[in-house]
């Protein structure tokens, strides 16, 4: 049975979507019925589409004897999370034709790593590369060569794109492909150890980058709990990826196999068959809601406050900030993986992973069992088993019933925290979010004057100079979406947190992001309205105090209501973060962007 207050917000959240959802799925509806697009193509059309195909498939697919797979990917070898993707092309081609099915690659996408970025001018297009490769999943589908789709990417954009992008097509059938997590390498506690040392000047470049390179040492994602794999839960958790196959290790039989597994599985789905699953039909309000509790119950990356709406509108389903803060009255904290832990999503896999997690939430209520997923049986309830290779042969058994681990796994009944992982911030600052799982209980409240600051390098200049040596709160304007394309803001993690073990009391106020790997520092993100309109971080000032309750969800600035809203706002002219590095090719994505809580969203109507 659903808990109470999970379904009186499903039933609202279908209701204020009513006028959205039916239009959209008039759209799914209207291109279903028109059959396999491939068959309403002319010669030419068509000829082009399969010239470079084997005679046997140009046979099949001109007399639509055979479903087409469109791939989607995101390969390159530069990234170590889409590195693996490199063989998967072939390896699904092989599965398909084994199967009676083809399989083409439909196009790429781009895949940034806010890794590499992160601090430096192209951190500046990172949430615009969602949109991006949205459309760039669109232009690859829209040749209508396909009955299916096959989408392969993991990392911090690039899912939440590629499903904004498959929504369009909602009328295919559509499966994720992970790459999987690489082995453990440096323990992520010890690598953020090396970095704060660094930042205070305690050890060199050399140290430095020797902790980085044994902390990301091979093919795959990396594998502290931040926003890539925060990404592979949410879709195993909406039912997109094959059951317990999120966190298997790239260049394995397993993972292999799973990957021509997923083929076999889509071919299922197609109107070829009998048992037609598009995908604007399966991502519907109780899918998006299972996303979100997800999300709360392992205490994921804030960025999903933002693409999860977002994903949720490509869909015709409006939710909204509020309905997270809801949901985490609700939703116990049951995961602990680095940052909010020190174990990775390798011990997360190892304690019982996803299986487990999913079979604690379904037995409590606390998820939507009744979605339609890949796997053959189209609820949740087949998502509590794993797969295995026993003598060469891909199988699924249960998996176990209990954590392994329950330092890394709890229950619904013994949690870490009785609510989310991520709260809703309010108060006369806006509306903003903060991840409290991996902050300490003693840290979660702090009441300091505000420094103030305009970019992230101005406040790291003062650390190193010294002047945060106290109390403070670090307000950080002008990084949100219309501003500079809202930069993930990670630089600062280092330097707050060196001032927190000094024994500061210290937290963060933005309109900015903050890494899916932030972690102890208390933070309040993502502020609303932001700074580029006015909003009411424009008016604070060096001195002011602040009062932020992360566990209430309350942020105040303690000064005199008509004594504040009496003060200029600061409008910052400065357009540094416009040019260079291809900034100034997104001129129109600033102007359009809507707000973080609506999904930072570019692509269509958000009203």
């Amino acid at each position: 049975m659903v808990h109470p207050v999970l379904d009186s917000l499903t039933n609202e959240v279908i209701e204020r979507s009513k006028k959205h959802r039916s239009a959209y799925l008039a759209r799914v509806n209207e291109a279903a019925n028109k059959g396999p697009h491939r068959l309403t193509l002319g010669c030419g059309n068509l000829a082009h589409g399969f010239a470079a195909c084997p005679a046997s498939e140009k046979d099949d697919l001109a007399a639509g004897a055979k479903a087409n797979i469109g791939i989607i990917t995101s390969y390159n070898d530069m990234l170590s999370a889409h590195e693996p993707y490199k063989d998967f092309p072939q390896l699904i081609k092989e599965a398909a034709r084994e199967a009676g099915g083809v399989a083409q690659v439909a196009g790429g996408v781009p895949a940034m790593c806010d890794g590499v970025t992160q601090g430096q001018p192209g951190m500046d297009l990172s949430l615009f590369s969602r949109d991006v490769i949205a459309m760039s999943t669109a232009v690859g589908l829209s040749h209508n060569m396909f009955d299916a789709a096959m989408m392969l990417g993991v990392c911090d954009k690039i899912v939440p794109g590629l499903l904004i992008g498959a929504l369009s097509f909602g009328h295919l059938p559509t499966i994720f492909v992970p790459a999987g997590p690489m082995p453990s390498g440096l323990p992520n506690k010890e690598k953020v150890r090396i970095r704060q040392l660094y930042a205070e000047g305690k050890v060199g470049r050399d140290e430095l980058l020797k902790a980085e390179s044994e902390s990301y040492h091979s093919p795959g994602t990396c594998t502290f709990y931040g926003t890539a794999n925060s990404n592979q839960m949410m879709v195993e958790i909406m039912g997109l990826h094959l059951p317990g196959g999120t966190f298997i290790n790239p260049n394995t039989p397993l993972r292999d196999e799973l990957t021509k597994e997923a083929t076999r599985q889509i071919l299922k789905f197609t109107e070829f068959g009998n048992d037609y699953r598009p995908i604007g039909h399966m991502i519907d309000e109780k899918a998006i809601l299972n996303a979100i509790v997800g999300l709360l119950a392992t205490g994921g990356s804030t960025n999903h406050t933002m693409h999860i709406v977002a994903v949720a509108r490509a869909a015709g389903i409006l939710i909204n900030w509020d309905d997270f803060d809801r949901l985490s009255q609700i939703i116990p904290q049951m995961s602990k993986v680095y940052p909010n832990g020190s174990a990775d999503v390798n011990h997360f896999q190892a304690a019982g992973g996803m299986g487990v997690l999913i079979g604690e939430l379904i037995s409590a209520g606390l998820l939507h069992e009744d979605i339609i997923t890949v796997a053959d049986q189209k609820g949740l309830k087949n998502y509590t088993r794993e797969p295995k290779l026993i003598d060469g042969k891909l199988v699924w058994q249960d998996a176990p019933e209990k954590s392994l681990d329950l330092e890394v796994i709890g229950s619904v009944a013994n949690p870490f925290a009785k609510t989310g992982g991520v709260h809703v911030i309010k108060g006369n600052l806006g509306r903003g979010v903060s991840k409290i799982s991996a902050v300490e209980p003693k840290h979660r409240v702090v009441e300091a004057p505000a420094m103030v600051f305009d970019d992230q390098d101005d406040a790291v200049a003062a650390f190193k100079r010294g002047e945060l040596e106290k109390d403070v709160i670090v307000v950080l304007r002008f990084q949100g979406p219309k501003s500079n394309g809202m930069p993930e803001l990670h630089k600062l993690s280092s330097p707050l947190g060196v001032l927190q073990d000094r024994g500061f009391k210290v937290a963060l106020v933005t309109d900015g992001r903050m890494s899916g790997a932030s972690g102890k520092v208390p933070s309040a993100i993502q502020m609303c309205p932001e700074s580029a309109e006015g909003g009411p971080l424009t008016r604070l000032k060096d001195g002011d105090m602040i009062h932020l309750d992360t566990e209430k969800g309350i942020m105040n600035v303690l000064v005199d209501d008509n004594e504040f809203n009496a003060r200029m706002s600061c409008m910052m002219a400065n357009t540094e973060h416009h040019y260079g590095c291809g900034r100034e090719l997104f001129d129109s994505f600033r102007a359009g962007v809507s707000s973080a809580e609506e999904g930072a969203i570019n692509m269509f109507n958000v009203e």
